[in-house]
């Protein structure tokens, strides 16, 4: 079997990264086979997340290849075992895995806890890379916003900066999207 790959791909909110790792994951299935699986971190918490989760899922609906859709939203490592290597992985959204991580928790944001949420997300992604043909995981880009007024805005940003820089090392290629115009952070792209 050949060694499984991660694609790390990150941008803004709304800059296009999700349908870019769609057209991504649809390419790799043309080009090598494999079964599409959409791993959802989303939860519906409210009306707009509702309506985005069934835009997502209808979305995915259309078109001659068919996603397996799985919703995980803590303990992404849980699942790794659904996963063979037939199968191409988009995992949307890192982000919203580290919201749902953090919140669920329900004590105090202290360094033990966000090591664990890190060693939790960042090893579960790796699990589920190691069995996968492909594993693509987009996140959203949020350092470049003022973090130092709030404390708590402050501690997720660095969390999450942590997990990325740990997720792009493992990573073979990664990619910045920007206004849906994507740049080759990292790897050629295949």
């Amino acid at each position: 079997m050949a060694a499984a790959s991660l694609i790390f791909i990150s941008g803004g909110v709304r800059s296009g990264k999700s349908s870019f790792a769609e057209k991504m994951a649809l390419e790799l299935t043309k080009k090598n086979g494999g079964k599409l699986n959409y791993l959802a971190t989303g939860v519906a918490s409210d009306q707009e997340m509702k309506e985005r989760i069934v835009k997502h899922r209808c979305d995915r609906e259309i078109g001659k290849f068919r996603w397996r859709t799985i919703e995980q939203s803590v303990n992404i490592g849980e699942i790794a075992h659904f996963f063979n290597d037939e199968d191409i992985i988009l995992l949307d959204c890192v982000t919203t895995l580290l919201n749902n991580e953090l919140f669920s928790a329900n004590q105090k944001w202290d360094d033990s806890l966000l090591a664990n949420v890190m060693e939790r997300i960042t090893t579960g992604i790796i699990e589920i890379r190691d069995r996968a043909k492909v594993l693509i995981v987009v996140s959203n880009e949020v350092f470049h916003e003022s973090m130092v007024e709030n404390d708590l805005v402050f501690s997720y940003g660095r969390i999450l900066g942590k997990i990325h820089q740990q997720l792009v090392k493992s990573a073979d290629q990664a990619f910045l999207v920007e206004a849906g115009i994507p740049t080759n952070m990292k790897g050629v792209r295949k």
